[in-house]
């Protein structure tokens, strides 16, 4: 049996493993986020101790391994608070690299980034006999851009999702496919966003990384003045800020249970 924390970010769920004897692999990740029949999450994430603060690893629902994941590193980090590891602040090492993590409070935490952030890069994609203005960001991991205005869709919330995201998530021009998102510019410091979510293969209700991406396009097109607040899918705020050199997201980070895995969650 093992323990594990269910933890939410957002809105983006996740199941949370604090020093597991061994990693899960790909199969047992898989197994574990299938809703409804097993523990169900968007994601699984390991947290260990080192000798300068925690190392997390982040799988996604697919059982792919993520260099990074924003919303589960603020729930990683609200997870080592939560256990005594850290009181204030700490080093975060993920797979993108080292993050600083900052208490908040019992729902909220902080992370700041290195300068890993890429500058957005214009790519016009043709889907079928369709061209879609698009932008590429790197933030760990990579995301397309796209304005829900270009699209025909004033309010980002008509725009057809499911529809139009796997043909631009695995477009053969991206060599690793992308997280999909869609922006509606409210004003200078607000903006909607829709994410479709590369190895979950489905909108979620929340994504930190597609924050950070979409925040950054604004700020280089000249719609967005940092900090910008970025409601989710699922209704919660996400709060960016920094520029190239180095940028922070503050929000959402709760625990909402604990319990202990069982052999039917892999059955």
């Amino acid at each position: 049996m093992t323990t594990f924390y269910k933890m939410s970010g957002a809105g983006n769920d996740f199941i949370a493993l604090p020093e597991p004897a061994e990693p899960p692999t790909a199969d047992e990740v898989r197994a574990l986020c299938r809703r409804s029949i097993s523990v169900g999450a968007d994601g699984v994430f390991a947290i260990n101790r080192t000798e300068d603060g925690v190392r997390m690893i982040h799988w996604n629902a697919d059982g792919g391994r993520a260099e990074l994941c924003l919303n589960g590193s603020r729930c990683a980090a609200q997870l080592a608070f939560h256990l005594g590891w850290a009181q204030e602040a700490f080093e975060l090492e993920t797979d993108a690299g080292r993050l600083q993590a900052f208490a908040v409070d019992e729902a909220r935490t902080q992370i700041t980034l290195p300068p890993i952030v890429s500058k957005p890069e214009a790519r016009t994609l043709r889907v079928e006999d369709t061209d879609y203005s698009t932008h590429f960001v790197e933030v760990g991991v990579p995301h397309l851009v796209l304005d829900s205005r270009d699209l025909g869709h004033p309010e980002v919330a008509t725009v057809p999702v499911a529809s139009l995201s796997p043909p631009l998530r695995s477009h053969p021009q991206l060599a690793h496919g992308a997280n999909v998102n869609f922006v509606e510019t409210l004003d200078p410091g607000r903006i909607n966003l829709r994410t479709f979510e590369r190895g979950v293969e489905a909108e979620t209700l929340a994504c930190g990384t597609g924050a950070i991406a979409s925040v950054a396009v604004g700020i280089q097109e000249g719609r967005l003045q940092a900090p910008v607040r970025v409601r989710t899918t699922g209704g919660i705020e996400l709060e960016v800020d920094g520029d190239e050199s180095r940028s922070k997201i503050l929000g959402d980070a709760r625990l909402i249970s604990r319990g202990e895995i069982l052999p039917g969650a892999f059955a």
